[in-house]
Parts: C-alpha cells; structure tokens; sequence
C-alpha cells in the first residue's frame, strides 16, 4: 500500500474490504459467518467448498467447488485470486496441511488478510496455549504467514462457544443433559467469557467492515489495520457455572434435586 493513509492511495482506491472468502461455510459457526457477512451489504461473498460437498447455503452466497485435496494449488489459487479476506473455519478431521495449504494459496492469490482456523482460545497467552496444546499449531502458522510475507492474520479470541459447550457433555461446561449431571470445578464461582456461533459471525462481519486505514492525519477512528497480526478479542457473557447451572434450571424446570452434583479441582481435571 502507498502510504498510511487513504489519501495517499492510487486511484481508483476502495478503502473497504469487498471481497470475502470462506473455506468451509457449512458448518454452525461457519455458517453464521458466511450469513452475516453477506447481511451486511457491504461484502462479496464466496464459499470455498470442496466439489464433493453438500451444504446449503443462503441465497446471495457465491459458492466456487475446489478440489484441493491433492499437491497442487493452481484452482485454489484461481477460486481465491481476486479475494481481500479468507476466513477458514475447517474441523479438525481435514488433514493437517490443509491450513497450510490454503494460506499458501491465498499468498499466491495476493489475498490481504487470512483468518487462519483459529476461534477460541487467547493466543497472546502462552501458558494457555501450552496447556491446551496449541502453541505448535499457533506457532507454525504464524511462520508459515509471515514467511510467506504476503497475507496479515487476523485471529479471534471468542472464548469456548456458549451453547456447543454447555450442550456438547461433560468434558466442556460439564453438564450431562442425558444423565441430568454436573460437575464444579472448585466451587463454581470462577467466571468466563464465553461467545455464541451468531456473535462470532457478526465480529468477524464487523472488523471486515471497518475502513482498512485511516482517511488523513486527523482521522481516529477504529480501522481494520489496527488489528492487523493480531487478536480480535469478543465475548457475550462473562458468567461462572453457578449462573449456567441456574439458567439451565430456569429453562428445563427443575432444581438441585433433580441433577447428580459432584465437584472436581479444577487443577486436578
């Protein structure tokens, strides 16, 4: 870019985000970012998906079928040539290069921002990396990108989704809604911040919406370079298990003596 400001630029210059891929808009959280890009008004959308997939998307959505399964690149650089920003939102079942693949791509493709597969833990925390064994896949991207030295990463801190895991079992907010079970850990007062799939889509939607840089000199407002190799921080609630455990009562009608309660240390689990 010419300069820091948008009135150094070459014209004709956008100083917006316009075009905005996806790879992997199927699933919940990603569906919700497709959507609320698109409900924005101010975004192109494309989901990349592979040829053999089935998901319905909104109408309004463009979709490019890729099969990027195999070595070679040439029609995912092709789907992506034109893009500002990729969002990648893939499970965990894909292989491992897959990110690496596609952030490779998007280099080639001259794509400005990638959003590499990362929503849910702080990954300015280290120690919270490491415990959760995050830091080699933090680490490697960060790399992969910078040495590419094309694409800024833009990663998002939402915190563990609210309802997949208060709904998804034990080894999450610890409520097993089959069994009617719970688990403290500890005594349940320690607060979280926690995020919805909606919330997620709306903030990634947001951010991409801002201007990239400012006007001139005199212009404050927040700007989509202020985030750029950095951490999009977000959250709906900030509430402990207490307050889970009370909502789900409300909602399910029923009181401490219809659920199993333990309590585990947290340390410990």
């Amino acid at each position: 870019m010419a300069g820091q400001y948008s009135k150094h630029q070459p014209q004709p210059f956008s100083n917006r985000i316009q075009k905005v891929a996806i790879v992997g808009a199927g699933g919940h959280v990603r569906k919700r970012l497709a959507e609320a890009h698109f409900r924005t008004g101010r975004h192109v959308v494309t989901a990349i998906t592979r040829t053999s997939s089935t998901s319905k998307l909104s109408k309004g959505i463009q979709v490019a079928k890729v099969d990027y399964s195999g070595d070679g690149d040439a029609a995912l650089v092709k789907a992506l040539r034109g893009q500002q920003a990729l969002i990648i939102t893939i499970s965990v079942t894909p292989p491992r290069d897959t990110v690496s693949k596609l952030v490779r791509a998007a280099a080639r493709a001259d794509v400005t921002y990638v959003l590499p597969n990362w929503f849910g833990h702080d990954a300015a925390n280290d120690k919270l990396c490491e415990d959760s064994l995050l830091s080699h896949s933090r680490d490697a991207i960060y790399a992969e990108i910078k040495n590419l030295g094309v694409s800024s990463h833009l990663l998002l801190n939402c915190s563990f989704w609210y309802e997949f895991s208060l709904g998804s079992g034990p080894d999450r907010y610890s409520f097993d809604f089959t069994k009617r079970s719970f688990v403290w850990f500890d005594d349940g007062n320690v607060p979280i911040n926690t995020s919805t799939w909606p919330r997620c889509g709306r903030a990634v939607a947001s951010i991409l919406s801002l201007k990239e840089i400012p006007d001139d000199e005199t212009d404050q407002s927040p700007t989509l370079s202020q985030f750029r190799n950095g951490t999009i921080y977000i959250s709906n609630f900030r509430l402990n298990q207490r307050d889970m455990f009370d909502s789900v009562k409300r909602i399910t009608g029923t009181t401490d003596a219809d659920w199993t309660i333990t309590c585990e240390s947290a340390g410990q689990r």
